[in-house]
């Protein structure tokens, strides 16, 4: 709940701090693999800025976030119905060509992190692609009233050892693009099937 308040509390800066940022070279390995118009699930929304960055490349986009304050200002920017959710709760089953999962996962457990896999797996049409990332390391930590989990490229591959049908199709390491930053982070791109 920690992480949760965190963001019901501090919703407008981190709306400001996030919604500017140029995530364009993150989109293409994406965008690129997801089929024109399909579907994408963006997963943990925060500001909504991904989510609309889809729907004007002329996706249609399901947005979700589980801060109630997030979900407002999300919706607000993009014009979409953003539901109040968290992630163990998407129970879809292949109802994605693509889901986005930015900097959202990593404030889920050790210990919930498979789970979510297996679900976002089933959620995940054939020939769906999944984007996630995650501050880049390895283990459980709390920073500013937030929780993590960090990964590494072997963190990784085990979480994707639950999931047979997921093919790991890149992965990369980069710096925040924040300018006040010097985070790295694990970019991760599967394809389903």
């Amino acid at each position: 709940m920690m992480t949760l308040e965190f963001y019901n509390q501090n919703a407008e800066s981190f709306f400001n701090d996030t919604i500017q940022v140029d995530m364009s070279e993150l989109y293409r390995p994406f965008i690129q693999r997801v089929i024109p118009n399909g579907r994408i699930l963006d997963a943990g929304c925060g500001s909504g800025r991904d989510a609309k960055a889809f729907l004007e490349k002329g996706f249609q986009v399901d947005a979700m976030d589980a801060s109630v304050e997030m979900v407002k200002l999300a919706t607000q920017h993009t014009g979409l119905p953003v539901k109040l959710q968290t992630l163990e709760s998407v129970t879809d089953i292949e109802a994605y060509d693509g889901i986005w999962a930015c900097a959202s996962l990593l404030h889920l457990s050790e210990a919930v992190l498979p789970v979510v896999f297996t679900q976002f797996e089933a959620a995940l049409k054939p020939k769906g692609v999944w984007y996630m990332s995650f501050k880049y390391g390895n283990g459980e930590r709390e920073k500013n009233g937030r929780v993590f989990t960090d990964l590494n490229e072997e963190r990784l591959q085990e979480l994707l050892s639950h999931c047979p049908s997921l093919t790991l199709a890149e992965q990369w390491v980069t710096v925040d693009q924040r300018p006040d930053r010097d985070e790295r982070w694990l970019n991760v791109v599967v394809t389903k099937g």
